[in-house]
């Protein structure tokens, strides 16, 4: 794995602003590169360091990488690693770090090893006694979730879903109680139908958002509850773009008229029935005249 170019050693720059800067030494190892997952502005200036000092770069697909690269005047030596050559790039790649080369690690968009084929590579440098280092930057999971309005304290990022209905219903009825809010990579081609899933499995009044090219120039972000968002997306064309669909954490279960009426009727043996009818409300989240005429029925009772 020669790194050279035009019959010499390429020189390690990248390009800021107008400005030639020298890229750092890097030691051997594999260096895992979040790049933009849209606005090329975003990379990091760790990034741009470790791409033009790699020896050679590990990516999806060299066109898309390549773009990145000749934004900040990069000239580096790229390798196609993806799902259906994996198996046959991943033995070049461990031998050129054992040889004492330095091999950065990117995905088309976002940070690499979620959802791609980096992860085995990763996890034999690391049996092979290599470093693995991460460098740090865009993920369209976080950016979904913090403009999703949903809760962040706890989430749970459940990747893609299965194609086929029954096992994405499957999927999705293993995470239906989860106490966290979920999200999910779809394509847009199956978003409409894996939203109607969502509504019948998770619950037509739970709380989601849709959001589609994240950072890029139609960016977009539809929130909702699932039921309302699946008939709005059913009901039209397939849209373009990567989507991250985003599901708030489970809704509470609705309090019974059997456990309404046992706080009531312990409310009753201390309060008259209009501050019990109005505890129970703050209590439960019901209406108050409903709960006031259970309270005077139970009253009548005792």
């Amino acid at each position: 794995m020669t790194i050279s170019s035009g019959g010499g050693t390429r020189t390690r720059t990248y390009v800021i602003d107008g400005h030639t800067v020298p890229a750092p030494v890097l030691a051997p190892g594999l260096y895992l590169v979040a790049t933009p997952i849209g606005n090329l502005g975003d990379v990091t200036l760790r990034a741009l360091a470790v791409l033009s000092a790699a020896d050679v770069v590990a990516c999806e697909d060299t066109r898309v990488t390549a773009v990145l690269l000749r934004r900040f005047g990069i000239a580096a030596k790229l390798l196609a690693y993806h799902d259906h050559n994996a198996a046959r790039q991943r033995p070049k790649l461990l031998a050129a770090m054992a040889d004492g080369r330095s091999v950065a690690l990117v995905s088309d968009a976002g940070t690499p090893l979620v959802s791609d084929p980096g992860y085995r590579l990763a996890a034999e440098a690391r049996e092979a006694g290599h470093d693995v280092v991460a460098m740090p930057g865009a993920s369209s999971v976080l950016t979904a979730l913090v403009v999703s309005g949903l809760p962040t304290d706890t989430f749970l990022f459940a990747g893609f879903l299965p194609q086929k209905t029954a096992a994405r219903k499957k999927r999705l009825a293993e995470l239906a109680s989860v106490p966290a809010t979920l999200v999910f990579f779809e394509s847009a081609q199956r978003v409409a139908d894996s939203l109607v899933d969502m509504a019948e499995v998770l619950g037509r009044e739970r709380a989601a958002a849709v959001a589609r090219e994240l950072t890029k120039t139609f960016e977009e972000t539809r929130r909702g509850h699932l039921g309302a968002l699946a008939e709005a997306y059913a009901s039209a064309p397939p849209p373009k773009g990567e989507i991250v669909v985003v599901v708030g954490p489970p809704v509470e279960r609705a309090m019974s008229t059997d456990d309404a009426d046992r706080l009531l009727a312990a409310l009753l043996e201390d309060n008259a029935v209009g501050a019990a009818a109005a505890e129970a409300a703050a209590v439960t989240g019901l209406p108050r005249r409903d709960l006031y005429r259970r309270a005077l029925a139970l009253k009548g009772r005792q």
